[in-house]
């Protein structure tokens, strides 16, 4: 007989800094900027050491999603195949975060979700019933919540593990 695990792991991260030097580039087009590209493995050099386990790491199809992704997951390690680009993640309100994680495979223990504010600090919030005013960029917000299956993600039902942010290293 299986029995499912009682809970489960999410790690919000918002993407690192971008680079506003092309005004004429569209804003899911921006790529990082020098700050950003120092911080995202400065930020997945921490959480390699907090051993979390990935295996779903879902990641919003900007450019500066994709490229924090890419830093973060060579310092964790992260099989490429445990990577989930949506385009739904882009710019996605909490009500649309919370379906795309409700839907998850309940085979999954430890979710990585990469995005962008405000969706990830609302999230935050609603996870913890806190009052962050602003997950920086590259902040990592690590919670445990006690239920079997993702479908029962709801509000405050999360503890909070583990929160940092470059700035707090620097």
């Amino acid at each position: 007989m299986t029995t499912e695990n009682p809970k489960k792991r999410l790690t919000l991260i918002r993407h690192a800094k971008s680079s506003w030097n092309n005004p004429e580039l569209k804003d899911f087009d921006r790529p990082l900027n020098k700050r950003g590209k120092h911080d995202a493995p400065l930020m997945g050099n921490r959480l390699a050491k907090l051993d979390l386990a990935i295996d779903l790491l879902l990641v919003s199809t900007a450019k500066r999603t994709r490229l924090t992704a890419e830093a973060i997951v060579e310092q964790l390690g992260i099989d490429t195949e445990q990577i989930t680009f949506d385009e739904r993640i882009y710019l996605a309100s909490l009500s649309e975060l919370t379906s795309l994680l409700r839907a998850i495979a309940d085979s999954h223990q430890n979710v990585l979700l990469i995005g962008h504010n405000p969706g990830i600090t609302d999230l935050a919030n609603y996870l913890v019933g806190g009052r962050l005013e602003n997950i920086p960029t590259c902040g990592v917000f690590s919670v445990e919540i006690q239920i079997p299956s993702w479908k029962q993600l709801d509000r405050a039902a999360a503890k909070l593990v583990f929160y940092d942010y470059p700035k707090n290293i620097d």
